[in-house]
C-alpha cells in the first residue's frame, strides 16, 4: 500500500552526524621525509653559494673539497638505491609484490600491475567535465516529496505543474502511466519513486523531464520496523555501488579523488579477486545467487523451457527476510545484466527498482546534452537515487545494489566523469552518519572486454582483476578484531565472487570465524582464506585464472596454430545450424601465444618417502605430457579478434577446446543483426551473409 500521509518534513528520519573524516593537513617535508637525492642536491647548492660569497683562497678550496666529497657521495647513493615508482614506469610486476605484502608460501599470488605502464598509457587520456544545462531543474525530490525549485520560480514565476507516476508494468520491459495529478503543489508526498512531469508559466514556456526519488511506503517502514533480526546477524546495512568494465588498474588512474578518498577512510580493497567467468551475468550471479549461469534455472531467450529469473535464489530475498529495505538500480536497459540474453523479472525483485525510470527517462534522452537530465548528469541522478533511500529510511536496515554502465562499458575515459561524485557520495555516508551503520562497497564485475587495452598482455590481466574495495564503521575493528583481521588478510589472497555472496550470508550469521576448508568453493571473507587455495579449489577455470605464470610462446609455432584451427572448428561449428545466416570463418593470422607450464614440483612428485606423509620424494622424471596455450587470433570476414584457452595433449597431438573458454575481444558491431534477437548467444561467432 502507498501511503502520502507523510509531510515533507516527516517523510524521513534524519540520522545525526555520528563522525567525520579527518582533515589532512599539507606541511613542509623534514629532512626524515625528503629523498637522499633532495637533501644532497640542497647540500650541494648551499656549499657553492657559500664558496661564492667567500673571500678567502684557503677557505675557497676548503669548500671545493667539500664539493667533490658530496657529489661522490651522489653518485654512489643514486647507483645503489633502489627504483622509485618514476623509475619503474614500464615494468610488468608479473608476482612482484611490494614489501608490505607478505605472500610467502601462497599458492596464487596475482601479479602488482603498473596503472602507468607504457604498453597501456596510449589508451588512456583527460576528457573535459561534463555540462548539463546552467538552467536548474524546475522541480526536485526531497525526502520522498515533489518540490519546486525556488531559483526557478524566482525567474519564471509561479508556473504550475502536472505529475505523472510511472508504474511498472506486467513485465520487466512495460511500464505505465499512473494517475495524473495537475497543478501539483509543492511538498506533495511522491505517489511513486518515478514520474514524469510538464510545467508551464504564464508566457508560455515549459519544463519537461523524468525524475527519480524515493517514495515513502508505510508498508515498508512497518516491516523494516517489525520483523525481528535473525539472533546472530550483525545487523548492519549493506550498500554496494558498481561500475559496469572497470578494472582495478582503471579504478585508480581514472578515479583517482575517489580512490584515495576511499583509502584515507580506511576501505580495504581486495587486491586478489578474480572473475570466474565471462561477461557480467557471471560476475553478478555468483555474488547475488551463490551459483554460476548454468547451476541456476535455464533463463535465455533462445532455449527451450527458459523462465524469468524470478525464481533464482537472490540475497536480496535473503535480507528482504531479516528485515531489510531492499533495492537494485541498474541503467542501460537495452543492456541489462537479466535481460538482455535472459528473461528478466516477471515481478519486481526489490521494494525499489530502477528498471522502469530508464525504460522512460531514454525515451527524451535525445532532447537533452549527452549524457543529462536537464541540470543533472544521468550518472548524479543515478547517485542521488541511492542516497534518497538512505535519507528515507535513515537507520533502517537496507540492501542496495546500483550498478553503472553508461560511463564504463563502451569507454573506461568516460570513468573520470564520476570521480567527484564519488567523492561526494563519500563524504555525504560519513558525515551524516551512515557509515557508523553500514558496508559500504565499491566495485566492479571485470575490466575491459573489448576496448583496445584488452589487446595487451596487461589488458588481459586487468579483465580477470576488476576493483572490488569494502569500508566498514569505524568500530568494526575493535567490537570484531577476528572477522576484521581475517578480511584485511583476505585482501591479499584468491578471491572471487563467490566469496562475496558467502561473506553476505555470513553477515546474516556472524559467528565462526574459523578456518574454512581449502576445498570450500565460497569462503566468507571474515574466515581466513588458506594461503595455499588455488583457482582449481576456487572453481576458477584456467582461462579466467590470473594467477598462473605464462610464458610467452612464438606465433609460428605449429601447435599455435593447430590451436587456433581447433577453437575456429568449434566456433563455425555453433553456426552450423545457421549457415544460411552465417558465413564460415576462417583464420587470418594469430596475434599472440601464451604457453602455461605445468608445476615443476608437480611434474617431479613421485611417492612420499616417509609413512606419515611430510616429505616428499622428487625423483620422478615424468615429462610434461599435456599443458595449456592461449591464442589470440583474427578471422574473416569481419575482422573478429579472438582469445582462447587449449589443452594440448602432447601424447596425442590432440587439441580440446571448450566453448566456455573462448572470447571475443573486440566488438562486432552490427555484423550479427540477421541472428542478433533469435539467437543472442551466437552473436560473437555470426557474420550475416547480408550485411544490413
Amino acid at each position: 500500500m502507498i501511503s502520502t500521509s507523510f509531510t515533507s518534513e516527516e517523510a524521513c528520519w534524519r540520522p545525526k552526524p555520528v563522525f567525520k573524516a579527518s582533515d589532512v593537513s599539507w606541511k613542509p617535508k623534514t629532512n626524515e621525509q625528503r629523498s637522499p637525492t633532495s637533501i644532497i642536491s640542497m647540500s650541494v647548492y648551499s656549499i657553492f653559494y657559500s664558496i661564492f660569497r667567500t673571500r678567502r683562497k684557503r677557505e675557497k678550496v676548503f669548500f671545493a673539497f667539500l664539493v667533490f666529497s658530496v657529489v661522490a657521495l651522489f653518485i654512489r647513493i643514486i647507483s645503489e638505491r633502489p627504483e622509485t615508482s618514476s623509475s619503474r614506469k614500464n615494468t610488468l610486476y608479473f608476482g612482484q609484490h611490494p614489501e608490505d605484502i607478505d605472500t610467502s608460501g601462497q599458492s596464487c599470488v596475482h601479479p602488482v600491475l603498473n596503472p602507468n605502464h607504457s604498453s597501456v598509457r596510449q589508451f588512456f587520456r583527460k576528457i573535459p567535465k561534463l555540462q548539463c544545462n546552467q538552467e536548474e531543474n524546475w522541480v526536485h525530490v526531497r525526502n520522498g516529496t515533489f518540490r519546486y525549485t525556488q531559483s526557478m520560480r524566482a525567474k519564471y514565476g509561479n508556473f504550475s505543474c502536472n505529475y505523472v507516476p510511472i508504474l511498472r508494468g506486467s513485465h520487466d520491459n512495460a511500464i505505465m502511466d499512473g494517475t495524473n495529478i495537475e497543478n501539483v503543489l509543492d511538498g506533495t508526498p511522491l505517489q511513486t519513486d518515478f514520474f514524469r512531469v510538464t510545467c508551464v508559466n504564464k508566457d508560455g514556456i515549459r519544463y519537461h523531464n523524468v525524475h527519480s526519488g524515493i517514495a515513502a511506503n508505510t508498508d515498508l517502514h512497518y516491516r523494516a520496523e517489525k520483523t525481528p533480526l535473525p539472533v546472530n546477524a550483525l545487523g548492519l546495512s549493506v550498500i554496494m555501488f558498481g561500475l559496469d568494465s572497470v578494472s582495478h588498474m582503471t579504478w585508480k588512474r581514472m578515479l583517482p579523488k575517489a580512490y584515495d578518498y576511499f583509502a584515507q577512510l580506511g576501505g580495504m580493497v581486495l587486491e586478489g579477486y578474480n572473475i570466474v567467468g565471462d561477461g557480467t551475468p557471471q560476475a553478478l550471479l555468483p555474488i547475488l545467487t551463490g551459483k554460476t549461469e548454468w547451476e541456476l534455472p535455464e533463463a535465455r531467450r533462445s532455449h527451450a523451457n527458459a523462465k524469468p529469473v524470478d525464481e533464482h535464489p537472490w540475497v536480496w530475498k535473503d535480507f528482504k527476510n531479516a528485515g531489510y529495505v531492499t533495492q537494485w538500480g541498474e541503467d542501460m536497459t537495452n543492456i541489462g545484466t537479466f535481460n538482455y540474453r535472459m528473461l528478466g523479472f516477471q515481478d519486481q525483485p526489490v521494494d525499489h527498482y530502477m528498471r522502469p525510470f530508464f525504460l522512460e527517462a531514454e525515451k527524451v534522452y535525445r532532447f537533452n546534452k549527452e549524457y543529462c537530465l536537464g541540470s543533472e548528469t544521468r550518472h548524479q541522478n543515478f547517485i542521488n537515487w541511492l542516497k534518497q533511500l538512505m535519507l528515507m529510511y535513515g537507520e533502517k536496515r537496507k540492501f542496495s545494489f546500483m550498478f553503472h554502465s553508461e560511463c564504463s562499458h563502451g569507454d573506461n575515459n568516460l570513468v573520470q566523469h564520476l570521480d567527484d561524485d564519488l567523492v561526494d557520495f563519500l563524504k555525504f555516508m560519513v558525515n551524516s552518519g551512515h557509515m557508523n551503520h553500514s558496508i559500504l562497497i565499491f566495485m566492479s564485475d571485470h575490466g575491459a572486454r573489448f576496448q583496445n587495452i584488452r589487446e595487451t598482455v596487461q589488458g588481459k590481466l586487468e579483465e580477470r582483476m576488476p576493483h572490488f574495495g569494502f569500508l566498514f564503521p569505524r568500530w568494526f575493528a575493535d567490537k570484531y578484531p577476528e572477522a576484521y583481521v581475517n578480511f584485511k588478510t583476505n585482501t591479499r589472497r584468491l578471491t572471487t565472487p563467490f566469496d562475496i555472496h558467502e561473506t553476505f550470508m555470513h553477515l546474516l550469521n556472524f559467528t565462526d570465524f574459523s578456518s574454512p576448508d581449502l576445498k570450500s568453493r565460497a569462503i566468507s571473507l571474515f574466515r581466513e582464506v588458506p594461503k595455499n587455495r588455488s583457482c582449481r579449489d576456487a572453481d576458477i577455470e584456467a582461462h579466467w585464472c590470473a594467477c598462473l605464470a605464462w610464458e610467452k610462446v612464438s606465433t609460428n609455432d605449429e601447435r599455435i596454430r593447430n590451436a587456433a584451427l581447433e577453437t575456429l572448428k568449434v566456433m563455425n561449428g555453433l553456426t552450423t545450424d545457421h549457415r544460411s545466416d552465417c558465413r564460415m570463418l576462417q583464420l587470418v593470422n594469430v596475434t599472440d601465444a601464451l604457453r602455461l607450464h605445468a608445476n615443476q614440483q608437480v611434474l617431479k612428485f613421485k611417492r612420499s618417502s616417509d609413512v606419515d606423509g611430510r616429505y616428499a620424494d622428487l625423483s620422478d622424471q615424468m615429462a610434461e605430457k599435456e599443458y595449456l596455450i592461449q591464442v589470440t587470433f583474427r578471422v574473416t570476414p569481419g575482422d573478429g579478434l579472438f582469445e582462447a584457452t587449449v589443452k594440448h595433449n602432447v601424447a596425442l597431438a590432440t587439441y580440446i577446446v571448450n566453448e566456455k573458454e573462448i572470447s571475443r575481444i573486440n566488438k562486432y558491431g552490427l555484423a550479427p543483426s540477421c541472428i542478433a534477437s533469435r539467437h543472442p548467444a551466437l552473436r560473437p561467432y555470426c557474420y550475416c551473409a547480408k550485411q544490413a
